[in-house]
């Protein structure tokens, strides 16, 4: 079966239809109120391009379907890509070269799709009668006998017999309720449109059925192929963020024919909505499922509502066990699965081995290759055997920059050599082991892509990045590291893309370059209307989108997806034992707890200890995060008699008031937050002017390192310091736990601090 390369509309001359060029959209009919039944079939149709109007929303769906009318649908839908040759050698007496359907019975001719009668004629304008209707389907689709037994009295010596029996076995056609099939009636334009439909959705779940994706492919229109390559963001919809399936998302479904959705916080409200939506969302998506993916990546970067978020992979890091890790992972999946959702972009194969990097930080497992190569193939396959794709990211390696590639464009200027050491190390094992997806970076790396272009933005010549580099993700990504599976670019709206190269500019270079999804392009609809266009034009060739398409569809059913038997009741009904269950909590706790670091203490093994009756102080720039810690703290300490009191530090007048709490204070803990900035140019002054008072006053304390743990590369002279890597409610308990003498800082800093 050839694959349908355009969408070709119909324009009219008279009271014929005349077959011109492309169109943007199918077009909308406003005559369908009498013929409900067959508004589906049409509709369907019209999308592929296949049928078409009179003009002015007119189908006439009970006006008669000619020969010539119907071949020309067919024709439309099998072979629309010889529409643009000449035709030539048909030599039918009356359909000469000036008849307006001339080329379409010619290619029909050319290739078998139907024939003309004894005397040399085809009778274009006669009606098309039910009879050959089947005789035409079954001819263009190679349509053998079904399973199903219907009895039709009018049939079985009409010189049809065969077809008919073919199409009514199959469940294609149907009779009357008179038990006849009435061959020789005519057929409405309506319901050829529906006969036609069927056949192809037939079809199409034959192919899924068998896995066949290459049939499959032949059936989708260059707009279905594209809208598989696409993942945008859900947004708002008439100024409402977007927690339900609404009209302005089922449109935005249909109309791109999208392949999948990433969810954030703004479409989450709790764990009964979002997998009510996640359900009603494979519900729209039609006979191919959506990929439905989101960042948990745990610690900082979470999205499940009362889940298990886990305390980040550095806290993992810490650690050093990849059992713990694996079990993340598999923990992980379990509720996003619970959840309906089927791609996980994590873990972070990054290797923070800059302190300065603003965006990575504790997101990384560690500065170390190894470490980071450990920990992520552990975590992958822990998501792996909960049935949920990891998405690595962000390659070739984003841990190495001070440049948020949200903000603007990063570039490492880093030889082949140190790649091939550290960035690379751990994406290259991630390959070996089968990885499925992988994350491209808005990254430029000069020794592997030097190529510079114009910026939109100002002029300046930038070079190009990762995700629109074919030398990076053809040449180095699947030439030199033999990956096979399904790249996936970094969001679209991040400035490092958004900036300097125009969406537009930027959707048709990436996927050139090797790009099979586009993540949260700027303007969806163009951007899928920009891929249509270049396939059309053939700027990107139809191979490229057909390998990229069965490269997806192949993921999304080795990841059960085409499998939609589970109800959203049962779905909803597992959620509690599923959702933050308490051996999911357990897990969270024991790597929250074996994290914890020490950063500096007067003995050498332990932070200054909390004791019976003390005063304490809890020191933080964010008064929220105080109150966090002074609850845990008194939900910890019950037997020790505590006062507790909250300073917030920030800003001179705010640091003098803690000064002077800290003064009356028998014990402090000084929380310290830094994440999403340049460590060496954050405000450490606030924290170095208490600690060198409270050293001054011999005071006990605990630095309290909550982000990033890089806090001893610039405040100076600390006596009692741990980190716990994140400012979540299972780092910080552990870390009271800590400070209170019930738990011991054993973790290992993951990272080089100097």
């Amino acid at each position: 079966m050839n694959v349908k390369l355009m969408t070709i509309f119909g324009a009219v001359i008279g009271s014929v239809l005349v077959w011109t060029g492309s169109a943007a959209a199918e077009e909308r009919f406003t005559d369908l109120q009498h013929s409900k039944w067959a508004e589906d079939g049409i509709t369907y149709m019209a999308k592929r391009g296949t049928v078409a109007g009179y003009g002015n929303g007119k189908f006439m769906p009970e006006r008669q379907v000619t020969r010539a009318q119907a071949v020309t649908f067919m024709v439309r839908e099998l072979y629309s890509q010889e529409l643009q040759q000449d035709a030539k050698g048909m030599t039918y007496s009356d359909v000469p070269a000036t008849h307006p359907f001339y080329r379409e019975i010619a290619i029909a001719a050319k290739h078998g799709l139907a024939g003309g009668f004894p005397d040399g004629t085809f009778h274009p304008d006669a009606p098309m009668s039910r009879a050959e209707t089947a005789a035409f389907l079954t001819r263009a689709y190679s349509l053998v006998q079904g399973q199903q037994t219907v009895k039709l009295s009018d049939t079985a010596k009409h010189w049809a017999a065969a077809p008919i029996l073919i199409m009514s076995s199959n469940g294609l056609i149907g009779g009357y309720s008179d038990g006849t099939y009435r061959p020789d009636r005519s057929v409405t334009r309506a319901e050829f449109a529906v006969f036609m439909s069927r056949v192809i959705r037939f079809e199409r779940e034959g192919a899924i059925q068998a896995q066949d994706w290459d049939k499959l492919m032949s059936y989708m229109t260059v707009s279905e192929q594209v809208g598989q390559m696409l993942m945008p963001d859900i947004r708002q919809w008439n100024g409402q963020v977007t927690t339900t399936v609404n009209e302005g998302l089922k449109r935005s479904i249909h109309d791109q024919d999208l392949g999948g959705l990433i969810l954030f916080d703004k479409n989450i409200v709790n764990v009964r909505q979002v997998t009510t939506l996640t359900h009603d969302l494979q519900m729209e998506a039609g006979d191919i499922p959506l990929f439905l993916g989101i960042d948990q990546e745990g610690g900082v970067i979470k999205r499940i509502p009362g889940g298990t978020n886990l305390p980040g992979q550095m806290a993992l890091g810490a650690t050093g066990d990849t059992a713990l890790a694996e079990a993340g992972g598999r923990l992980t999946g379990e509720e996003l699965k619970a959840l309906g959702l089927q791609v996980n972009f994590a873990p972070v194969l990054d290797i923070n081995s800059n302190p300065d990097n603003p965006i990575i930080g504790m997101r990384s497992f560690s500065s170390d290759p190894d470490l980071v190569t450990r920990l992520g193939l552990a975590s992958m396959k822990g998501l792996r055997q909960s049935g949920v794709i990891a998405a690595v990211k962000h390659f070739p390696g984003h841990g190495d920059t001070t440049v948020d590639s949200h903000m603007g464009m990063p570039v490492l200027n880093h030889d082949r050599e140190r790649l091939d050491a550290v960035e690379l190390k751990p994406f290259r094992a991630a390959i070996d082991n089968g990885v499925e997806m992988i994350m491209t970076a808005h990254i430029a790396f000069p020794a592997v892509d030097n190529e510079h272009v114009t910026s939109l933005k100002d002029g300046s010549s930038v070079p190009i990045p990762a995700t629109l580099s074919k030398k990076v993700l053809n040449g180095l990504l699947r030439g030199e590291l033999g990956y096979k599976g399904v790249i996936i670019s970094d969001a679209f709206t991040m400035n490092a893309i958004a900036e300097h190269f125009g969406e537009n500019q930027s959707v048709e270079r990436a996927v050139s370059a090797g790009v099979d999804i586009i993540l949260m392009p700027q303007d969806p609809e163009a951007a899928h209307q920009t891929l249509v266009n270049a396939v059309k034009s053939g700027r990107i060739p139809s191979e490229t989108i057909h390998a990229s398409v069965k490269r997806i569809l192949e993921l999304k059913a080795k990841y059960g997806l085409f499998d939609r038997s589970e109800s959203l009741t049962t779905q909803l009904a597992a959620l509690n034992d599923v959702i933050g269950s308490e051996e999911h909590r357990t897990v969270e706790r024991e790597i929250a707890e074996r994290a914890v670091t020490l950063l500096a203490s007067r003995d050498g093994a332990s932070p200054d200890p909390i004791q019976q009756g003390d005063r304490v102080v809890i020191a933080a720039a964010d008064e929220e995060q105080a109150k966090q810690l002074e609850r845990q703290l008194k939900q910890a300490a019950t037997n020790l008699s505590l006062k507790t009191e909250i300073a917030i530090i920030g800003g001179q007048g705010k640091t003098n008031e803690a000064l002077q709490a800290v003064d009356q204070a028998d014990y402090v803990i000084l929380a310290s937050y830094q994440f999403r900035n340049v460590a060496s140019q954050f405000n450490w002054a606030d924290n170095q002017t208490l600690i060198d008072e409270m050293n001054k006053r011999n005071k006990r304390y605990t630095l309290l390192s909550l982000g990033n743990p890089y806090e001893t590369i610039y405040l100076q002279n600390v006596r009692s310091g741990i980190a716990v890597y994140g400012k979540q409610e299972p780092n910080t308990a552990a870390g009271i736990k800590v400070l209170l003498g019930k738990l011991k800082a054993g973790g290992v800093l993951p990272v080089t601090v100097k």
